[in-house]
């Protein structure tokens, strides 16, 4: 039998460790894809595991920190067995390079760390043979998913996107009724938030080198695409926005909310249907960390998703009343053990690690994974959506126009100014 792959992790902020310099004001202070990790380690899934950031002088703290969240916590996982890169106290903002020096064919990497840096380590890492997951958005533009894509598939390797709603059982089956009852697309809307203080965890980035389009918008625009791939395209794209609140708490010039207002063409008999995908990051403190909804409607009926509530609520003295959904993420454990393996967000990684496995044990094609992941191949989409979107908010809400080589395609070739 094969040995299980290493895991290398690239990222060592929220999503992975829980840690921004303190422990997280949300419902991830665990972190999620490290612990993730460690209890696919214990189930003997993964080997090896690393972590690579580029500010070495952070590790003591995150060390301590994995060990209050995990290590005293769950029985069987220890935080200290990861290994770190670069070398406590070195900055190295390409520690990426070195990093990947110890690593082989067939292992695998996981790539949290700021959009604009994703394109330069995925690359890396499929040019080593290693398969590749990338937090949403994977890229910025449609040159570079492309280009992704097509590497990854030169070098018979995975390169997916993490987008765990797909997961979520209610989403699932949204989509599978969206596909099989409820006729033509017409009409979509979906809302996603983060409460305003987050702002502070996204100063080194917000208005920078990302925007809240790109890191919210990117959740619904992929669900709606996967939801009518084949049957639908989306061809043109304008963007609205508001402002202010980011401008005066932290000084930058970057919008607080942003929708993207989306014309889709029906396929089958060339009708138009349209989406409007809004993001804010300036929400009131509230039940939840991020509100999260959308409404469908097809010619043949609608569906109605709110995934932050459901049906759950937890009030105590010292956190108030709170909205929860382990269906997402369960930090809580369960007779001192960890109990998280059949929530999405966990659900996520074991998928793509299982993927991988199976490529590399020749049990699988990439074909295969197009079917049950979101590749870089079937998601093309998705970035050209949110490129558009940022474009568009560029040049003052022009609307720009998603190019196709053919009435029947599906992948955009390019994105230019809409003709008025």
């Amino acid at each position: 039998m094969a040995s299980p792959p290493s895991v290398i992790m690239f990222g060592t902020g929220e999503y992975t460790t829980g840690w921004v310099g303190k422990a997280a004001d949300s419902d991830k202070s665990t972190g999620v894809v490290a612990l993730v990790m460690l209890d696919l380690q214990r189930r003997g899934k993964v080997g090896r595991l690393a972590m690579c950031g580029t500010n070495g002088s952070k590790f003591g703290a995150i060390r301590a920190h994995m060990q209050r969240v995990i290590g005293e916590v769950y029985a069987g996982l220890d935080p200290s067995v990861i290994e770190t890169y670069p070398a406590d106290g070195v900055v190295d903002r390409e520690a990426y390079a070195s990093a990947l020096e110890s690593f082989a064919e067939g292992d695998v990497a996981i790539i949290f760390t700021p959009d604009d840096t994703h394109f330069a380590i995925a690359m890396a890492c499929i040019k080593r043979g290693l398969h590749v997951m990338i937090t949403k958005p994977p890229v910025k533009t449609l040159a570079e998913h492309v280009a992704l894509a097509r590497a990854a598939e030169e070098r018979g390797v995975a390169c997916v996107v993490e987008v765990h709603k797909r997961f979520d059982p209610i989403y699932r089956d949204a989509r599978d009724r969206i596909r099989a009852e409820l006729g033509n697309f017409s009409f979509f809307q979906a809302y996603m938030s983060q409460p305003k203080h987050q702002l502070e965890t996204f100063r080194a980035w917000a208005g920078k080198s990302s925007d809240i389009s790109y890191y919210l918008n990117s959740h619904h625009v992929d669900f709606h695409e996967w939801a009518c791939h084949g049957a639908a395209r989306p061809e043109k794209v304008t963007a609205l926005k508001s402002t202010g609140v980011a401008r005066d708490r932290l000084d930058l010039d970057c919008e607080d909310t942003i929708t993207l207002a989306v014309e889709w063409t029906n396929l089958a008999d060339r009708t138009k249907g349209h989406a409007l995908y809004t993001s804010s990051w300036v929400a009131p403190k509230a039940d939840v960390h991020s509100q999260q909804r959308f409404f469908y409607m097809g010619t043949a009926g609608e569906i109605t998703v709110d995934q932050a509530h459901r049906g759950y609520a937890v009030a105590t003295d010292a956190d108030g009343f709170k909205s929860a959904n382990p269906l997402f993420w369960k930090p809580k454990p369960s007779n001192g053990k960890f109990a998280g393996q059949h929530t999405y967000g966990y659900m996520s990684f074991e998928a793509y690690l299982d993927g991988a496995i199976a490529l590399n044990a020749k049990t699988a094609t990439l074909d295969d994974l197009d079917a049950d992941l979101a590749t870089m191949r079937t998601t093309v989409g998705a970035t050209a959506i949110l490129e558009a979107g940022r474009r568009s908010l560029d040049a003052d809400g022009a609307p720009f126009q998603l190019v196709y080589d053919d009435p029947a395609s599906l992948v955009p070739s390019d994105i230019r100014p809409a003709l008025l």
